[in-house]
């Protein structure tokens, strides 16, 4: 996309012929999986390339390239106009510089295969009943720069690690099949004896659980989200139509509703960067924007969007540092980070008890979302029914359907037990996929339909 040479800096509010930035990216990405005590899967990637970006006034430019030396760099940015190296725009001898080879580059093959050894040995000592363990590792060290013709500048080493197990039981000619992961941002650290049999455990119990569950007769009723793993239910129903880019084009369900009661009083929802370890975790986000906590809906009123530069400028606002990429050929857009909702004052067992008929909704598999009307279908993998205040039948495989900010004005009762889920969550939109994480304290919402 090109246009004219006059324009106004879209990020000073002086005039200037242009903002530019630069990311630059050397990623070493490695994946193996397990199965049945045999490698089946083994890969290794590196990525290796820089973006160049050009804003001026509406108008966006952008060209990626692996030759990294200044005349490759020179020749991508010289492919669009206006130029970002022209008039003082990157003097890019000044902000490229050489990559640490000293960073952590993850564990090794035979290191990886000795651990995934160990969580099928784990999983099969804990049930007889298995017949299949799939387990799977991934291992994503990511060295970042970025520069931007405003001044900022920052260099930055992402670790990413995660494991999952997948668990495959026989019994009486039944078969059931139960999943678990995490993913955190760390490096050889992340393998501790107590993470992996908190994995194992958990994807053994899911399985162990989907025998003894059944399905119900649907209908409007009461659901109880358990805390933790259906804070999925918050990133997808309601977190992505908080991001401004759905703002600005008129797309999303709360365009027009900033300052405006949205909810409960009792109910506030953050976006957060600073996490310790999360997937979610930005010390700069990816257009150099220092990490932080965006307090999106506070004592029930919309508070604030997820903004990077240039919907923020639109806005006139300041960043919240959302502007996310999946790598070096991509553009920023405003992206979630780690989402989740504040603690109440409700103990659990309280939120229960007031339910007469009704689901408690304990983990989901895929969904379903519609960013402008918000309605969604979620599928719920596990949970139990609740009967006069107390969890009864356990259940397994039915359809949550809702719209995500009525769902979120149904919210009646806010439990005091917080839980991030730290599951293996990757977040996908426009073609682009980055790392997220989600949390949620139990809560009650008043009615969804249950099929």
């Amino acid at each position: 996309m090109t246009s004219s040479c006059e324009c106004f800096s879209p990020f000073k509010g002086e005039s200037e012929r242009v903002y530019a930035d630069i990311f630059v990216e050397n990623t070493d990405i490695s994946s193996m999986v397990l199965q049945d005590g045999k490698v089946s899967q083994a890969q290794q990637v590196r990525l290796y390339g820089a973006g160049i970006r050009a804003v001026c006034g509406s108008e966006t430019s952008y060209a990626y390239t692996m030759d990294l030396s200044e005349e490759g760099l020179r020749k991508a940015a010289n492919s669009f106009t206006p130029t970002p190296l022209r008039g003082g725009g990157l003097p890019l001898q000044d902000f490229i510089h050489p990559f640490n080879p000293s960073s952590p580059r993850g564990m090794g093959g035979e290191a990886v295969r000795k651990i995934l050894l160990d969580v099928e040995e784990k999983a099969r000592a804990l049930d007889s009943s298995i017949i299949r363990v799939k387990a799977y590792v991934s291992q994503r060290m990511q060295q970042v720069q970025f520069a931007g013709s405003d001044g900022t500048a920052f260099q930055d080493f992402r670790p990413r690690t995660s494991l999952s197990v997948s668990i495959v039981m026989e019994r009486g000619g039944q078969t059931q099949m139960g999943f678990a992961s995490r993913m955190m941002q760390m490096g050889q650290e992340f393998f501790s004896d107590a993470l992996i049999d908190e994995v194992v455990r958990e994807a053994v119990s899911r399985t162990d659980f989907l025998f003894a569950a059944s399905q119900i007769e649907g209908g409007e009723m009461p659901v109880v989200m358990a805390a933790g793993s259906s804070g999925i239910l918050l990133h997808e129903a309601i977190g992505h139509a908080f991001e401004a880019d759905f703002i600005r084009t008129g797309d999303s369900i709360f365009t027009g509703k900033l300052g405006q009661q949205i909810c409960h009083p009792s109910i506030s929802i953050v976006d957060d960067g600073t996490l310790t370890g999360d997937a979610g975790m930005l010390r700069y986000d990816d257009e150099g924007i220092a990490g932080q906590r965006t307090v999106l809906v506070h004592e029930g009123k919309l508070n604030s969007f997820l903004y990077d530069r240039i919907s923020a400028h639109h806005f006139g606002v300041k960043p919240t540092g959302n502007g996310r990429r999946e790598s070096f050929r991509c553009l920023p857009l405003p992206r979630m980070r780690s989402t989740y909702m504040l603690p109440g004052e409700a103990r659990e067992e309280d939120i229960i008890r007031s339910v007469k008929r009704g689901i408690y909704a304990e983990s989901f598999t895929n969904g379903q979302v519609q960013i402008g009307a918000g309605d969604f279908t979620f599928f719920m993998k596990t949970g139990y029914l609740i009967e006069d205040g107390r969890l009864t039948r356990p259940l397994r495989d039915l359809n949550i359907i809702g719209n995500g900010p009525e769902a979120l004005r149904r919210i009646s009762m806010v439990g005091d037990n917080l839980k991030i889920d730290h599951s293996a969550s990757m977040c996908g939109k426009e073609g682009q996929r980055v790392a997220v994480s989600q949390g949620l304290p139990t809560v009650l919402i008043d009615k969804l339909i249950v099929g």
